[in-house]
């Protein structure tokens, strides 16, 4: 399954409205780090199929919900149950950080 595409148009329904915990990286084709942990949020959407909601938000295209969510670096994940905001991660971390986050969600 290939991750979500998060938009400033459909941020509202796609991730705050979900019934399922969300994963949202921030990211920008500019940016090494995003590119590095891309293949990460990739292997998560297949793996939490079903589970979890995760995606990711083009900050270039996307600015009213980066400025939202105050993202000044990249790549940013915001990690989301409920509509809320639960947790974060700055910066490329490892494929288990992510992991450990999102299992806590479920």
């Amino acid at each position: 399954m290939k991750p979500v595409t998060f938009t400033d148009g459909n941020f509202d329904a796609e991730a705050l409205k979900s019934d399922k915990p969300v994963v949202v990286d921030f990211w920008a084709a500019w940016c090494g780090p995003c590119r590095m942990i891309a293949p990460i949020i990739e292997e998560l959407a297949g793996e939490f199929d079903g589970k979890a909601k995760i995606g990711k938000l083009d900050v270039d295209e996307n600015q009213q919900t980066a400025i939202k969510y105050g993202v000044r670096s990249i790549p940013t994940v915001l990690f989301f149950k409920g509509g809320e905001l639960k947790d974060t991660i700055i910066g490329a971390v490892p494929k288990s950080a992510f992991t450990e986050k999102i299992n806590k969600l479920l």
